[in-house]
């Protein structure tokens, strides 16, 4: 990691999902710019924090070209994102204590800011207490986000308790929306957290990758 990294937090990247609307298998292992997708994603989250993992279910080997630990679900069944924001929680509690959040970033979102960890930090620092989630045109991006792991054993009780939905459980210690202005590339401005959940969507991001990253 970068030495300028903060030591408090640890880096998720969430890469647990079915893919249904993609044909199922692994988003981030697609070829996007001659390299996996997930490629992107670690070589722009890992300068910004101290560890990084990725959280995935199934077999582990599959992710072993990075060389990062692969953390599962804490909790089975395929229970949506916030398992993933838990299980990662839980592996920085364990293996790295000096952390105090952790900014999760989604697998498959491969043009994430440089500065995102940056700014979600200061964003906590305004507001402690709260969790700080990414926001573009308007939009909230729930996966991605700066989660404080005191949180841990809320966010377990809630989920045995049925909470799905991200926004339904972030609410309760308070949603902090953190907006990013889209990147200027080749005259369009596109969405930092564009990212590919259907066939037609990762055609529009190797196109994108093709003409350059910024």
């Amino acid at each position: 990691m970068h030495p300028n990294a903060s030591s408090r937090v640890t880096g998720v990247i969430l890469a647990g999902g079915l893919s249904r609307r993609m044909g199922g298998g692994d988003k981030g292992l697609l070829n996007l710019g001659n390299k996996p997708m997930l490629s992107h994603v670690i070589e722009r989250l890992a300068p910004q924090v101290d560890a990084l993992i990725i959280n995935a279910n199934g077999e582990p080997q599959r992710f072993a070209a990075w060389s990062l630990p692969v953390v599962p679900d804490t909790i089975g069944g395929f229970v949506g994102p916030l398992a993933g924001v838990l299980a990662g929680m839980r592996w920085s509690l364990a293996h790295a204590p000096a952390a105090r959040f952790i900014a999760t970033a989604a697998g498959d979102a491969p043009l994430l800011p440089l500065d995102l960890v940056e700014r979600l930090m200061a964003a906590a620092k305004r507001r402690p207490g709260a969790i700080a989630l990414a926001q573009s045109y308007g939009e909230l991006h729930p996966v991605i986000g700066l989660w404080p792991v005191a949180l841990a054993q809320d966010l377990e009780e809630q989920l045995r308790n049925g909470v799905r939905k991200v926004l339904a459980w972030t609410d309760r210690h308070g949603t902090l929306g953190v907006p990013f202005a889209p990147v200027r590339m080749c005259g369009l401005d596109i969405d930092p957290f564009f990212n590919a959940n259907t066939p037609r969507e990762l055609e529009q991001l190797r196109a994108t990758i093709a003409k350059g990253v910024p």
